[in-house]
């Protein structure tokens, strides 16, 4: 697939499926040259590479199996994680300007989180984000 030459900025509350990472490539790039951080309870690896969407960003999402062994509790803080993305999402995208940017988000917590917790987390993960990429 080709670059979108123009990259969506207007504030939009969804997310939908050219958001999501998905190319097994770029995730390999991203594990492999991404930065990594905590933003407690949060780990996040992200990369600025050109991605083959409109979008500013895709982002993953993923809980540790060895931690939650049911998939019920796995899907639910994974669902926590996507809304408080999908609800904050603007606060990144202006940051970024043209830049496009891949990330995951991997819940490292032990326990349970509540909705205000992963928002936290996610916002926190947003600054660190904007920081790292005005050294560069």
């Amino acid at each position: 697939m080709e670059n979108k030459s123009e990259i969506k900025t207007t504030p939009s509350y969804s997310f939908k499926k050219d958001e999501r990472l998905c190319s097994k490539k770029i995730i390999d790039r991203l594990f492999s040259e991404g930065q990594t951080f905590l933003a407690f309870p949060l780990k996040v690896v992200f990369l600025s590479t050109p991605l083959n969407t409109s979008s500013p960003v895709q982002a993953g999402f993923t809980v540790s199996k060895k931690n939650f062994k049911q998939a019920v509790k796995r899907n639910r803080i994974k669902r926590l994680m996507r809304e408080a993305y999908r609800l904050n999402k603007n606060e990144l995208y202006l940051e970024l300007g043209e830049q496009q940017l891949a990330v995951f988000f991997i819940y490292i917590g032990k326990e349970m989180p509540v909705y205000s917790k992963v928002e936290s987390a996610i916002k926190k993960a947003f600054r660190q984000i904007s920081i790292n990429l005005q050294k560069d």
